[in-house]
């Protein structure tokens, strides 16, 4: 079964499993098309993590996030980020920045080529022809993908290559408009023929750092060619006799999730609402700037945990032999950056404010930026029970938060546990969804931000759950985002 962020990205994932294919190959196929089908989440200019685990397999996450870029790139000439403000349904209001001096090295063909030569058991270009044909065909927005679209219309006019992709003759593109890109099916098919070097050590990376600098950026051709996807050990925290297997530093969100649901393993179960709520309170008091500097110094996950009880789109697969991969990719909102002839709209990381939360460009070249980006894998006894993830920004560990307690404590299935409604603290405020019960929170002295319907600001999880007696499947793709789940 696999769960992702649109259906016809969940059905690329699908008929490779139906081939024959492992978790890992379907994940890859779904992870290409989706940079077709949901093309302002991620893309080959973006980065994210893969986390893989079951079947006898030893647990692995491989690292291929956006890394800090200006190797040999004067910081005086770079040029400014411009702000741009998102509006999410008049509930509330996000303030991103993109440009050409949001863009970091991107790591996306780096983590494709490296996943398959680790797990795969069919051929790159195998898996990137049907999503090389996809682009060049076009795909019919759906709802989900036109509010996207919406949303983020501020960047998409902010460069006229971007504008010529999503606003053709000025006008933006609308549900049931077809999004078309040719060069970006070439891209795929080049990243499935010749793997990833082309795009850090070739005509492909020079042609994105020549566009970079153009615009007054810092992502140099040095940052490219010294990229590299890395293998890390999972973060791994016991929670109601499970092990939870989540993203390690010098990522923030798995040990900010690990850390939640330790307090929360203290605590009788099923949690209450107040109990939810401070647990996410606390992960976020963590997040100072000495555990940030802390993120990259071996053995801080260890250590961060011990002292403190003596804590975009994503894709989640589990395939017939009990293999389980979760996969979360992000191209942040993208930068606006379109590099010419190859249809790769690069990230705009460097710009992201929850990034950057000790400044933007305080991250020395080649450091991996402290992503929010959590894909988890929960297993019991060795076999895989859960496999999720999701976006959302700092959203993500409170949704992958009450998505385990759904499943572990409130025994629902992966559909009601991701569909239940949500709370999340940040800043000094409670934000809640529809449904959620504001009354037991009155007597909280933070302020209480209700949402007047379910909004993507609240994340987007897609997990699959495997019941550990009968092996029986169930998956969910989150409504939020237009999410679907598909059984092989």
């Amino acid at each position: 079964m696999i769960a992702a962020g649109h259906p016809m990205t969940a059905d690329a994932g699908v008929r490779v499993l139906r081939e024959g294919g492992n978790a890992v190959d379907a994940a890859v196929a779904a992870m290409l098309t989706s940079w077709v089908t949901e093309p302002l989440l991620t893309g080959p200019g973006a980065g994210g993590y893969m986390l893989v685990a079951g079947a006898g397999e030893e647990p692995v996450l491989l690292d291929f996030f956006v890394a800090a870029p200006g190797y040999g790139a004067p910081a005086q000439q770079r040029a400014e980020l411009v702000p741009v403000e998102v509006d999410f349904a008049g509930d509330a209001r996000q303030v991103f920045h993109v440009g050409a001096a949001a863009c970091g090295a991107f790591g996306n063909p780096a983590g494709v080529d490296a996943a398959i030569q680790r797990w795969g058991s069919i051929e790159l270009s195998d898996l990137a022809a049907p999503a090389a044909a996809l682009a060049r065909d076009g795909v019919l927005l759906n709802a989900h993908q036109a509010e996207v679209v919406f949303l983020l219309e501020p960047i998409l006019r902010s460069t006229p290559a971007a504008a010529e992709l999503f606003a053709p003759g000025g006008r933006l593109l609308l549900e049931s408009d077809v999004f078309r890109c040719p060069q970006l099916g070439d891209t795929i098919e080049r990243l499935g023929r010749d793997g990833a070097r082309p795009f850090y050590d070739g005509d492909l990376a020079a042609a994105i750092a020549d566009c970079v600098a153009e615009g007054g950026g810092s992502l140099t051709s040095d940052d490219l060619r010294l990229y590299e996807a890395v293998v890390r050990e999972p973060v791994t925290v016991g929670y109601r006799g499970r092990a939870v297997l989540t993203n390690p530093p010098p990522s923030a969100g798995g040990i900010l999730v690990a850390y939640a649901l330790r307090c929360l393993n203290a605590r009788p179960s099923p949690p209450s609402l107040q109990s939810l709520v401070a647990v996410m309170e606390e992960a976020q008091s963590a997040r100072t700037p000495e555990f940030l500097d802390g993120l990259g110094v071996p053995g801080f996950a260890g250590d961060f945990l011990a002292n403190r009880l003596g804590s975009t789109t994503h894709i989640s697969v589990i395939d017939a032999d009990g293999r389980a991969c979760a996969v979360t990719c992000t191209n942040g909102e993208g930068s606006g950056i379109i590099v010419p002839g190859t249809g790769i709209h690069l990230n705009n990381i460097m710009g992201e404010e929850d990034l950057s939360p000790l400044g933007f460009h305080h991250a020395p070249p080649g450091r991996r930026m402290p992503s929010m980006m959590s894909p988890t894998i929960v297993t019991r006894d060795g076999s895989v029970e859960i496999a999720l993830g999701s976006s959302g920004s700092n959203r993500i560990r409170s949704a992958l938060l009450q998505t385990i307690v759904g499943v572990l404590d409130h025994h629902l299935d992966a559909a009601a546990a991701v569909i239940a409604s949500r709370v999340h603290f940040e800043e000094g405020v409670i934000y809640t969804e529809p449904g959620v019960p504001v009354d037991l929170l009155r007597c909280d002295p933070h302020a209480i931000h209700a949402f007047r319907a379910p909004n993507m600001f609240f994340g987007g999880v897609q997990a699959v759950c495997r019941d550990p007696v009968t092996g029986s499947l169930t998956g969910a793709g989150d409504p939020r985002r237009g999410g679907v789940a598909v059984a092989a």
